[in-house]
């Protein structure tokens, strides 16, 4: 039996250099039309209609969302600031002025129960930890408490706060994945659709693809040109050559 040859790590192999690596298969996101947005809101209350709004309204994902603190919503400016997002970057987006008010009163609520915790000894949230070594209070200040917080309570293991996480991103997806379903839409829609529909209404609106780029947060404005494919005056704004047999 016929041996192989044996290669090793400093052996030269130059027919590698005309490997080229295989790139993975570029999918369309799922796009819903204005009136689809609206269906699916529509069958969404409370906090989970207002999280999905922002996600549509602003070009959040969804983490950015659930994370979102008092301190990065803006309202005099109409402007939110998304803190380590994907990349581990910062943005500004839109605060949209359809979500001001419902925001202004849900923060209200909010902060009511912020004093409670405070009172009972608790009030405390997750800090990024070189921050809590240098400000060992501001776990407790208002500034930094979730926008969407956890409606419990937990001991932090380390050191014994008495805390509320964030509103675990799950609470919204299964929201979202049943008001789609009351809605009779047929599309895969999930909360990351509203940020594909949030880029592509944009376009449609013929506001500047780099305005869309830095809004969504895109390294390169090539990944922000995939919703060009997905716009009304792509293959849906052409007339097809069997509509015009119906003239004849």
């Amino acid at each position: 039996m016929a041996r192989l040859p044996r290669f090793t790590s400093e052996q030269d192999l130059p027919w590698l250099d005309n490997v080229v690596r295989a790139k993975g298969a570029q999918r369309l996101p799922v796009v819903l039309t204005r009136a689809e947005v609206r269906a699916v809101l529509q069958q969404l209350s409370g906090t989970p209609r207002l999280m999905a709004l922002l996600m549509y309204g602003a070009g959040l994902r969804l983490l950015e969302c659930a994370r979102l603190r008092v301190q990065d919503v803006d309202f005099a400016s109409n402007q939110i600031v998304v803190r380590a997002g994907k990349g581990d970057k910062d943005r500004v987006t839109m605060l949209p002025g359809a979500v001001k008010a419902d925001l202004l009163r849900h923060l209200h609520g909010v902060k009511r129960q912020h004093e409670r915790d405070l009172q009972s000894g608790a009030g405390w949230v997750e800090l990024p930890w070189a921050l809590a070594r240098k400000y060992p209070n501001a776990g407790r200040e208002w500034a930094w408490q979730w926008v969407f917080p956890a409606t419990r309570l937990y001991a932090d293991r380390v050191t014994g706060q008495r805390r509320r996480h964030h509103l675990h991103e799950s609470v919204l997806q299964r929201a979202v994945k049943e008001a789609a379903r009351r809605a009779g839409i047929a599309k895969r829609a999930t909360c990351h659709t509203f940020r594909h529909s949030f880029a592509t209404h944009l376009l449609e609106d013929n506001h500047d693809i780099r305005t869309v780029q830095e809004l969504l947060g895109h390294r390169d404005v090539s990944t922000t040109q995939i919703y060009t494919h997905v716009l009304n005056r792509g293959p849906g704004g052409v007339r097809s050559p069997a509509d015009r047999l119906l003239d004849l």
